[in-house]
């Protein structure tokens, strides 16, 4: 997915003239990186709020046509209102092609409701992650990562090591040495219900 956003660029700077440009419906933020000064922007509050609901909007390469100026960038940082739906500034970083990207990607859990975890052994799927810290060249960068559960058997773990990355994509630095992804818990009423069926007893409420 591509996604282009339009920007001008901030002359007055601080945070009376933020103010300013927030009642404006404008939106502050700053665009830093690639060997280059930092530059402030300024965008329309109402196309960025929409754009934040894009999951892609978070973990992919953008473009920012700054002044008619094309950059590819990323979004780094994010500052919302204490309470309302209003956002305060964008952090984007440029991004040199060149470079390896250190970026979190978005899993995206198939096949689930389908597995024999769900299906046969009346199991939950239990998401322990729902991003991974991924290493790539920014043309290699995904937009997510598919986590297929199709296989999926009751009591079974996905660690991270079982995650098949596209190509070029290496798996960042993670404190545990191989975390678990998502696993197949058997829900209570399954568990009831199999303790009937064995010695006739009655669930427990």
């Amino acid at each position: 997915m591509s996604i282009t956003f339009k920007a001008t660029r901030r002359e007055q700077q601080g945070s009376s003239a933020s103010r300013r440009l927030r009642r404006a419906g404008q939106l502050p933020g700053i665009i830093y990186g690639g060997g280059k000064e930092a530059t402030p922007i300024v965008m329309s509050h109402n196309d960025i709020f929409y754009l934040l609901k894009k999951e892609a909007f978070h973990s992919t390469l953008l473009t920012a046509e700054v002044d008619e100026v094309k950059e590819t960038v990323i979004l780094r940082d994010t500052q919302w209102h204490p309470y309302k739906p209003q956002v305060l500034h964008l952090d984007f970083q440029r991004i040199d092609t060149a470079q390896i990207l250190h970026m979190k990607v978005p899993l995206h859990f198939i096949n689930g409701e389908t597995s024999p975890a769900v299906k046969l052994g009346g199991c939950l799927i239990a998401q322990v992650m729902t991003e991974l810290d991924v290493k790539c060249l920014p043309k290699d960068l995904p937009e997510f990562i598919a986590v297929d559960l199709a296989n999926f058997e009751p009591g079974q773990s996905l660690h991270v090591s079982h995650l098949k990355l596209p190509k070029g994509v290496e798996l960042a630095h993670h404190t545990d040495a191989d975390p678990v992804v998502v696993s197949a818990q058997q829900s209570r009423l399954h568990a009831d219900v199999e303790a009937v069926e064995q010695d006739g007893s009655e669930p427990v409420a």
